[in-house]
């Protein structure tokens, strides 16, 4: 029996001397049994349903490594996984240690199914399973991946902000995003320590290039030969001050052979064909 709550051997009872007693209220053994519970647990059941079979977080699931997804954090969950994946695709690879950064006010609140977010991103392009938020953090073991949280509260150029670092083959790459506006939307604030401001998009491409004088139109003239429509693009100022990245937000995926086109352009040093998904 729960608290307050009596079980009778035989349900249900019709004959008690707790009947007569003023000061007792009688229920059926699941006193929240009526009607309108039964169809809002349909209905819940249905939704959770749904969020599973698309793969998204399922609240209340016992298997997760997360509790709750609140409104504060819920809206960074799709940014949390597209920084994974873009993470993913500028490392080449998996890390050894992840370091997962949270600074301003979403530091404030439980951030570990923004974790199991950067985590799903991040698997998902290697290996060959299905990854999940359930099982995310087991793939990650068994490929020997530490998650590390890090949570500032004081802010610094963003109200919030969700920061990835990690090094492969010994070299570190980093990448950063946030929320925007009143609508929230998402934006990629970061990549290598180079400043940009763009929206992920499906179909993205990444070209790191020397800081000489006429970079964006070889690459704009090798973009548009190939038929690709740029929906947007940024330019990357590093620490130094000097832009040498720049970051294209595409209609379409981007053909190996406008890689190749680029990579052997003068000037570029490297080009990367990026879907987000």
């Amino acid at each position: 029996a729960g608290a307050g709550l009596d079980v009778f051997a035989a349900e249900p009872t019709t004959e008690s001397p707790l009947f007569s007693l003023p000061e007792v209220v009688v229920t059926p053994h699941l006193g929240a049994s009526t009607v309108e519970a039964q169809d809002k647990a349909g209905v819940t059941i249905a939704d959770m349903v749904v969020l599973a079979l698309r793969g998204e977080f399922v609240p209340f699931a016992v298997n997760l490594a997360a509790t709750e997804a609140n409104s504060t954090v819920q809206p960074f969950l799709p940014l949390a996984e597209r920084l994974g994946r873009l993470f993913t695709a500028m490392a080449g690879g998996t890390p050894d240690l992840l370091e997962v950064f949270y600074e301003g006010a979403i530091a404030d609140y439980d951030c570990r199914v923004l974790n199991l977010g950067v985590l799903k991103g991040i698997l998902g392009p290697v290996v060959d399973e299905p990854v999940s938020f359930v099982n995310a953090p087991q793939i990650a073991q068994s490929r020997g991946l530490v998650l590390r949280e890090t949570k500032r509260s004081s802010a610094r150029d963003y109200v919030n902000l969700l920061e990835i670092r990690g090094t492969v083959a010994g070299r570190e790459t980093h990448v950063a995003g946030t929320l925007y506006g009143k609508q929230s939307s998402p934006r990629i604030v970061g990549i290598d320590e180079h400043i940009v401001d763009l929206p992920p998009s499906t179909h993205m491409l990444v070209v790191r290039n020397s800081d000489v004088p006429g970079m964006i139109g070889r690459v704009g003239t090798i973009v548009g030969a190939a038929g690709l429509n740029i929906a947007d693009m940024d330019v990357g100022t590093g620490p130094s001050g000097a832009a040498a990245l720049m970051v294209l937000s595409l209609a379409e995926v981007v053909p190996s052979t406008v890689i190749d086109a680029l990579r052997a352009e003068p000037g570029v040093v490297d080009a990367r064909a990026i879907e987000l998904g």
